[in-house]
């Protein structure tokens, strides 16, 4: 089996094929692993299921031990795939608190840092976006 990443790639039922996959992506693909489920409101608004997450969206999470939680991501780490959440944290045994990372796919975004107006021109794109519409010729 090949160890470097391919863009070509279609899709297998074998695990080992698709962890290759996510762990040999680079970057600018992973990115598109870090996207996160958008709250009903937000889909509506923007007419996409699904974004990528940023520093600064509000965000609930959906499972674990601190599902219904809500709170804003701290940061987000695009080399493990890791999101972390503020008012997730647990208490150590010396005091200290720590901040707990969640995968996106356990996250719901309940409202966009909307400071990148970039991002949010895209959405809208997005949502205003027709397929074009053909012509008929009429003889």
């Amino acid at each position: 089996m090949k160890t470097k990443w391919s863009s070509s790639w279609k899709s297998s039922k074998q695990p080992r094929k698709q962890r290759k996959y996510r762990h040999n992506a680079p970057l600018h693909i992973r990115r598109s692993f870090l996207s996160c489920h958008l709250s009903r409101e937000l889909r509506k608004k923007f007419q996409k299921r699904a974004v990528p997450v940023r520093k600064g969206d509000k965000v609930k999470i959906m499972s674990g031990s601190f599902r219904g939680h809500t709170g804003s991501v701290d940061r987000v780490i695009t080399k493990t795939l890791k999101v972390y959440v503020t008012g997730a944290e647990r208490i150590k045994k010396d005091g200290s608190k720590r901040t707990l990372w969640f995968d996106p796919s356990n996250l719901l975004i309940t409202e966009l840092n909307e400071e990148d107006k970039q991002r949010v021109n895209s959405l809208m794109n997005a949502k205003t976006a027709k397929p074009p519409q053909t012509t008929v010729p009429t003889k």
